[in-house]
């Protein structure tokens, strides 16, 4: 493939760092050419690099014919900053080409500061900005910004500042390195310092104020800022003014013996989108203090290989500086443990190879846009704070992606943004019946599901609005599929006749979890489709890792290598009248087994209120999580418990995938039939839930830990099954449209 970067060329820092080493890494994927409004240090280092270069000075109307010329020999055009943007917008008519911009900061901070800038090439560029194609964020955080103003999340990527990881990680000879920067240096003195603009949105006098506040306490610690910009005399003063020991080094056209040279790397900015600085120094070794604002919680898991501070509270950057100081071997184990996961995930040989799958996906999704009907539309209880139905929804993304990697998907949410956030495809609000007809017109698949959405229990209007966009997904032409679904109990007889009209009439292919739902479906009567016995989607989906499981433990005062029982509880009618008997067998789990107990909440909101009214009960100490975030960090932090005691169904399936014991308190059918699927017996159903039932059933749970292999084996079985959904989908994408 051939790619046309456009820049201004008067690029410093990241973003600078960032283009020169993707263009210069590209050459093996394609064929690339950098055009430079400007010329200067950054097209000089470009051609240094072996970087076809383009200067386009001058009047930059008078460039536009030229650039569109150069441009039709190329197959997408690729934009940087305020004035490529701006002539990827005016090329974009001109070439017929797909145009993808890179957001290497965010776009209304740019001109903090200067209003007059602002209002000229800050406004063009956000003008610029919402014509371009393609998108790409340089961290997850700026790409959720981005959706979260307005932009498509479906034609949105993400792509990380990488940087070669090739040297060592950390330098002995720190005299040396010292006397090279011009740095005072005695052995055991400890070095914190920060390269970064002298900007405002930098945040430099937090910096200053706590290196002022630390000075008594730690007296071998020295601060080094290495940079320049407008603010250089304000931060100047204020350090004298605060007689702190900071030390300005200036602007250094090289950083890397800067930070092999320090101790402890900061960062205090109020916004980054994925910080060079926070790459060079993990490069180097070094351990971290970063505000917890764009890309650092990516890379910084609190706690485990770093320190996260709220940007702006010099009070606990100095209290993490300080933890450091005072213990030299936490300093090199945060390092080490930086230095591992930043040479995995963010050199820059992932960067390049990302971006290379980014021009490869632009390119077939062009392809294949003026297919009339292309993709499918996703119906099921998502957007509601629920983790066992995002596990579904991820879990049916993920073998959809499997089958097609550019499939158009549109998803039905109670929270459209949340769920956009989350899946990055197209959503609409599932009441939003104008945009739901419209998506299925577009559509060759509808997928109703997973989970429990054909039943009464919970709301006949429930069970009236999924039949409805069964029958209409059928009108509108879309091939229909029940997906990794239960089904049941229909209770009232017009509901009952209604279903099975329904589902008779209009749906091809029903894959089912659990064989109640067989039952029942052939109770009612239920006899066009294709019925297939599966399992639930969510038993392909793997935890979180265990340094961001370690690390949302730690930031909610929970150890992660204690013992606990965990218990996922819901709110359901006559579960208050059950809270004693649940705390008095946590209590017991804790005195005679020695397992904390842990509240984890499936559905976040109600869930931790019950944990919360069953923690006030208990006399030994617990614990009530109240963030979970994914799925996959549920996952995770079930996955920490020695058994789990859970009236969620999802928390039993991730339990299980997980081979842990664990006991299931019903209070709906598709609870117990999942713990019969699993071959497991130690159920106590709500209604006749007491203390001394639920003792007994942990008892047993803790006599069974041995049989760890067993609930593997038997979870195995399970996701062999679960293959019946992908292979389901596979079919259908492929079949003709009926």
């Amino acid at each position: 493939m051939k790619v046309l970067h456009l820049i201004g060329g008067g690029d410093v820092g990241g973003a600078k760092t960032h283009v020169v080493s993707l263009l210069a890494g590209l050459k093996p994927y394609a064929e690339v050419t950098l055009v430079s409004f400007r010329e200067g240090d950054f097209s000089g280092e470009a051609r240094s690099a072996g970087i076809d270069v383009r200067v386009m000075s001058g009047n930059p109307l008078r460039g536009l014919r030229p650039v569109a010329e150069l441009a039709e020999g190329y197959d997408l055009i690729h934009c940087h900053g305020a004035r490529g943007n701006l002539f990827g917008m005016m090329l974009k008519r001109r070439v017929r080409k797909p145009v993808v911009t890179t957001v290497h900061s965010d776009y209304r901070l740019d001109y903090m500061d200067r209003p007059l800038a602002n209002m000229t090439y800050g406004l063009v560029n956000r003008f610029a900005l919402r014509r371009m194609d393609y998108f790409i964020g340089v961290s997850d955080v700026m790409t959720r910004t981005l959706i979260r103003r307005g932009f498509p999340a479906e034609r949105t990527y993400t792509v990380y500042n990488g940087l070669d990881f090739s040297a060592p990680a950390r330098e002995s000879d720190k005299a040396s390195l010292a006397a090279k920067l011009g740095v005072p240096y005695a052995e055991g003195d400890v070095i914190a310092g920060i390269a970064a603009r002298f900007d405002p949105v930098k945040d430099l006098p937090t910096l200053i104020r706590a290196a002022a506040r630390l000075k008594g306490d730690c007296p071998r610690l020295r601060f080094l800022i290495a940079g320049d910009g407008r603010q250089g005399g304000e931060l100047r003063r204020l350090a004298e003014e605060l007689n702190a020991p900071v030390r300005f080094v200036g602007w250094l056209q090289d950083t890397g013996d800067f930070f092999r040279l320090l101790d402890i790397n900061l960062l205090t900015s109020r916004f980054e989108t994925f910080s060079y600085a926070l790459t060079e120094g993990a490069r180097a070794g070094c351990a971290t203090v970063a505000s917890e604002v764009g890309g650092a919680p990516i890379l910084i898991d609190h706690g485990v290989n770093g320190f996260l501070f709220p940007f702006g509270d010099g009070e606990k950057l100095a209290g993490y500086i300080q933890k450091l100081y005072d213990d030299p071997a936490l300093r090199h184990e945060m390092g080490d443990r930086l230095h591992t996961k930043a040479e995995e995930k963010y050199s820059i040989g992932t960067t390049i190879q990302t971006q290379a799958e980014i021009y490869a996906s632009v390119l077939r999704r062009r392809a294949r846009a003026g297919r009339k009907r292309d993709g499918l539309t996703i119906c099921g209880a998502y957007g509601m704070n629920n983790a066992g139905d995002d596990a579904i929804l991820e879990a049916i993304l993920l073998e959809t992606r499997r089958e097609d990697p550019d499939i158009p998907v549109r998803v039905l949410s109670r929270s459209p943004l949340e769920t956009r956030l989350a899946c990055r495809e197209r959503t609409f609000h599932s009441f939003n019946v104008i945009a739901f007809a419209r998506a299925l017109r577009k559509s060759r698949v509808y997928l109703s599901g997973g989970g429990n959405l054909v039943q009464d229990v919970t709301s006949r209007r429930s069970l009236w609005f999924y039949l409805f966009t069964i029958w209409l997904a059928r009108k509108r032409g879309c091939r229909v599929v029940m997906y990794g679904c239960g089904v049941g109990p229909v209770l009232t007889p017009f509901n009952r006749r209604l279903t099975a009209r329904v589902l008779t009439k209009n749906v091809d292919i029903i894959t089912l979890r659990e064989e109640s739902s067989l039952a029942e479906l052939a109770e009612l009567g239920v006899r066009g489709p294709e019925i297939l016995l599966s399992a639930d989607p969510a038993l392909i989906l793997t935890p979180e890792s265990e340094e961001k499981v370690d690390s949302v433990m730690l930031k909610q005062g929970v150890p992660p290598d204690g013992r606990y029982i965990g218990f996922a509880l819901r709110d359901w009618p006559g579960f208050a009248e059950k809270l004693p008997a649940v705390a008095e067998a946590a209590e017991y789990a804790c005195h005679a087994y020695g397992l904390t107990p842990v509240f984890v909440p499936v559905e976040r909101g109600r869930d931790v209120r019950a944990g919360e009214r069953a923690a006030a009960l208990i006399g030994c100490s617990c614990h009530v999580l109240r963030e979970t975030g994914s799925a996959r960090l549920t996952i995770g932090l079930l996955s920490r418990m020695q058994m789990v005691v859970a009236m969620r169904l999802h928390a039993l399936i991730f339990a299980a995938g997980q081979g842990l014991p664990m006991v299931a308190l019903p209070y709906n059918e598709k609870v117990g039939a999942f713990m019969k699927y699993m071959g497991q017996d130690l159920c106590a159903p709500l209604e006749s839930l007491t203390g001394e039932t639920l003792k007994g059933l942990i008892d047993r749970a803790a006599a069974s830990e041995g049989g760890r292999e067993e609930r593997l084996a038997a979870v195995a079985a399970l996701r062999e099954r679960e293959r019946v959904n992908g292979e389901v989908l596979s079919r259908v994408l492929k079949d003709p449209l009926p």
